[in-house]
């Protein structure tokens, strides 16, 4: 199965509620009860006439049948229920979107862009999905870029981000994916408060094949950090990806122990830490904006992984991020198999999002 149909498959309540939200604005304008005509009196008709027989005429040849295409794919957008796009319509829209999580400001962004020299005209519902689904496209296309990978030894890869987010399960996929691809990696397990979340990244180091470096329950994730940096060195490591514990933007005290940790990598390496991903939690959904700005601030995030997208309705939260941020979206995860996290691409995203097909 290919990542796109896990993506439209799982996003379903993100696709299904924008789908037929789409399909309900079209369909409002089309159902408005006709006016009765006004009684008009009817001039005096002449006497009926006796009809005479009718003529035998030739049978009518049968009607054609629908060819494959039609058998396949039902009717074309030329016999669906249209709407003049008014403004009333570009309302709805925006209404809408904003209820997929997708922003006030970026909604009306990309109803605008739909309207520019649209306006008057009579859309079907397919039409408008496949409109939408080129702006959110057009929006996320240069933000869709992998994880880069440099020719510095060790490529320190800091991933960062709340309770719960799925940053444990995230280094694991990436960790398995990039040794499956020839890199030598290491895993520095830096939650050193919670015991489950080192035994889990120590269950997908087993299943990856990579070494997963631990401290005791409690200890200083700065330390081990540059611990981890330090055996990453000597054993010829391509990556080394350092996990850390859930933090909520506003513990101050929390978030100034992530700063520390970024202080300690640089002390070792002042080009360190070359990435930092923030994990973010789909169904959190406004609430990820606020993250992003915080985690900025003190971990200088280069780019984003957004987990959960098969839990929410509102996936258009990364439309939002994209548009308001402009970071990296470097993968995005729809479940929790090895291959449920691959790569972001945008018009996959853009098309499963509105309920298109690839």
């Amino acid at each position: 199965m290919s990542f796109f149909t896990k993506l439209r498959d799982r996003l379903t309540r993100s696709s299904s509620k924008i789908g037929a939200g789409l399909d309900d604005i079209v369909a409002e304008g089309t159902t408005d009860a006709q006016p009765e005509a006004a009684s008009v009196p009817q001039p005096m008709q002449p006497p009926v006439q006796p009809i005479p027989t009718p003529v035998q005429q030739p049978a009518a040849p049968p009607t054609e049948r629908p060819g494959m295409i039609g058998r396949l794919f039902g009717r074309s957008t030329a016999d669906e229920p249209r709407r003049e796009l008014d403004d009333a319509m570009l309302e709805e829209l925006e209404d809408m979107l904003v209820q997929a999580d997708m922003g006030v400001e970026t909604a009306l962004r990309v109803t605008a862009n739909i309207a520019e020299g649209r306006l008057g005209r009579r859309v079907s519902s397919t039409e408008l999905k496949e409109l939408l689904a080129t702006e959110i496209a057009r929006i996320m296309t240069p933000v869709a870029k992998p994880l880069p990978l440099y020719p510095k030894r060790p490529q320190v890869v800091l991933v960062v981000g709340v309770n719960g987010s799925g940053k444990t399960t995230t280094i694991g996929k990436l960790a398995s994916q990039f040794k499956a691809a020839g890199k030598n990696v290491v895993v520095a397990a830096g939650d050193t408060f919670r015991a489950a979340a080192v035994e889990q990244l120590q269950v997908w180091g087993q299943r990856a094949g990579v070494p997963v470096m631990t401290a005791p329950e409690g200890s200083d994730p700065a330390s081990l950090a540059f611990d981890a940096m330090t055996r990453a060195e000597a054993e010829g490591a391509d990556l080394l990806m350092i996990d850390t514990a859930g933090r909520l933007q506003n513990r101050q005290d929390l978030m100034e122990e992530l700063a520390k940790i970024v202080r300690v990598i640089r002390k070792k390496d002042p080009s360190a830490p070359h990435n930092t991903l923030l994990v973010l939690d789909a169904t959190t959904g406004q609430n990820a904006l606020s993250q992003v700005e915080t985690f900025q601030k003190l971990a200088d995030v280069s780019g984003l992984v957004m987990t959960k997208l098969d839990g929410t309705a509102r996936g258009g939260v990364l439309v939002a991020l994209a548009d308001r941020f402009g970071l990296p979206i470097h993968a995005i995860g729809v479940g929790e198999q090895i291959d449920d996290l691959d790569a972001f691409d945008a018009r996959d995203f853009a098309r499963a999002l509105v309920g298109l097909p690839d």
